[in-house]
């Protein structure tokens, strides 16, 4: 029972003691409040939201429901969290001993030469025992330690799927209204050249009444050619977005789940920002970064318990006997105790670097920690900064698109009263089709902006 007391005793003290240096969060290498920063970005960060709350479309709600269970990518991030808790049970076991159950037979034949009897001796010898194999107690804290750096590593592992199941919800969103910007081009293209194919066969027929030249006939079939080059060109773009989003989404898509036309997609235009401060508790990667710079904090410990004595123990309990009948009669009973002390002398400098690299690793991750803030600071204020001036470009855009389309009409007009040239519509058609273009570029920008800032704030990944 005294054996037994120090037994317990030792496994109580060991793991209570850790040598790694006190945790402490660096301070973000970040201002205070964004760059031009207006009083409601620098309010309160709003509730978070979850993705379905957030999207409304509910075809594209559909969509990122399919890719958060067939994307590929997105179920590497899942199975390496497993991994990482499969290695965090492995370091943690070692915090415990180890209880082995072992039956053996051995014989062993002896010459006569070495026997102490002068006769060949042979020897049989069977043993059945119960026992505790190398298990160190834990003075130090190396094994407490390794156990640390292990659930660090796991929960930054977690983290990271966090944040990866954020940028796929993003990225499909993106994608989502990358295509329909596109099928609105490839409208906006097939319009024009069915405009165009008209005005060719209106001057055609005027060439024919010798009222146009064939200049301006030739001029009409350029416009043509180029609408039809426009028109397989968004084609395309189209085709090649829906392969992405497929890809994203990994798996077929359906067509009656795709975009027809740029809409808005989000429940709320804009988002209250915060204080940078708040990403803190609110972005996955800014998380995993410090879960890992807590980890490389634990491997300091672990390198440091290394410099002192480690003890071990191997203990057996059981029975034994030369012949296999009486291996568990009264008499039988047999144990064995071998505690172990191992000081480090002379290592040729071995620990020293292991504990140099283990700092140094520390800080690298601190550094790792810092740059992971400044870019999700920078990340949220260039969507601030572009959501700044959003309205005033988009209304701008519009103003354009209606000034450009009267100018149009207005020349189209006076080519036909005879007033003026080809030449002269043709100049206006050009800008008011340039002004459409980009107007859509602008209202994608604005949709996409939605999207970003709620990536970039850490958006619900739930």
């Amino acid at each position: 029972m005294r054996s037994i007391s120090l037994l317990v005793t030792a496994l109580v003290l060991a793991g209570c003691t850790s040598l790694a240096p006190d945790y402490q969060r660096p301070a973000a290498p970040v201002p205070a409040a964004w760059p031009g920063a207006s009083a409601a970005a620098d309010g309160a960060l709003a509730e978070p939201l979850a993705w379905q709350q957030f999207f409304t479309d509910a075809r594209l709600r559909t969509l990122i429901g399919l890719a958060l269970q067939h994307n590929r990518d997105l179920g590497v991030a899942a199975l390496n969290i497993e991994r990482a808790r499969a290695l965090h049970r492995i370091e943690r076991a070692d915090r415990l001993p180890s209880f082995d159950a072992g039956l053996s037979s051995s014989l062993q034949r002896t010459p006569a030469g070495l026997a102490p009897s002068g006769r060949a001796e042979t020897i049989r010898r069977h043993d059945a025992a119960i026992g505790i194999s190398s298990y160190e107690l834990d003075f130090f804290g190396r094994v407490r330690s390794l156990d640390d750096a292990a659930l660090q590593q796991f929960l930054a592992t977690e983290e990271a799927r966090r944040s990866a199941q954020i940028s796929l919800v993003a990225e499909v969103a993106s994608a989502w209204l990358e295509l329909a910007a596109d099928r609105e081009r490839q409208r906006l293209a097939r319009e024009t050249l069915d405009n165009q194919r008209s005005a060719h066969t209106l001057i055609r027929h005027r060439v024919e009444s010798g009222v146009a030249s064939q200049i301006d006939l030739r001029r009409a079939q350029t416009t043509v050619d180029s609408a039809r080059a426009d028109l397989a060109r968004f084609t395309t773009r189209v085709a090649q977005h829906q392969n992405a989003l497929a890809l994203l989404v990994g798996a077929p898509l359906s067509a009656e789940l795709l975009p027809e036309s740029l809409a808005p997609v989000a429940a709320q235009d804009t988002l209250p920002a915060g204080v940078p401060s708040q990403l803190l508790q609110r972005r996955p990667d800014i998380r995993a970064a410090e879960h890992r710079l807590m980890a490389a904090n634990a491997h300091i410990g672990a390198a440091r318990a290394a410099f002192f004595p480690s003890v071990t123990l191997t203990a057996s309990g059981g029975v034994a006997s030369r012949a296999l009948g009486e291996l568990f009669q009264g008499g039988a009973g047999a144990w064995a105790f071998v505690p172990q002390i191992v000081l480090p002398i002379f290592d040729g400098g071995r620990r020293r670097a292991a504990l140099d690299v283990a700092q140094v690793d520390r800080d690298i991750a601190i550094a790792h920690y810092e740059a992971a803030i400044q870019r999700a600071f920078r990340d949220v204020a260039d969507a601030l900064a572009q959501r700044g001036t959003m309205g005033e470009q988009l209304d701008a855009q519009q103003s354009l698109v209606a000034a450009t389309a009267d100018a149009f009409r207005l020349s189209d007009i006076r080519f036909r009263q005879g007033a003026q040239g080809y030449l002269e519509v043709l100049d206006a058609q050009r800008e008011m089709v340039t002004a459409r273009q980009a107007l859509i570029g602008v209202q994608l920008a604005r949709l996409t902006n939605q999207v970003t800032l709620y990536r970039t704030l850490g958006g619900g990944w739930a």
